[in-house]
């Protein structure tokens, strides 16, 4: 499935979006959460504050 996904961004306007990955501290454990996002590229820098 991931291949589909894949091979579906890399034609036409799928270049315009930049996939986030962030580490996330949660409050009730302490630990980080990785936390996934596709972001158009317009809106990167905001996604990233």
């Amino acid at each position: 499935m991931a291949k589909k996904v894949v091979a579906t961004l890399q034609k036409g306007e799928g270049r315009t979006y930049t996939k986030v990955i962030k580490a996330v501290k949660s409050p009730k454990t302490g630990a980080y959460v990785f936390k996934e996002e596709m972001v158009h590229n317009d809106l990167l820098k905001e996604a990233l504050k």
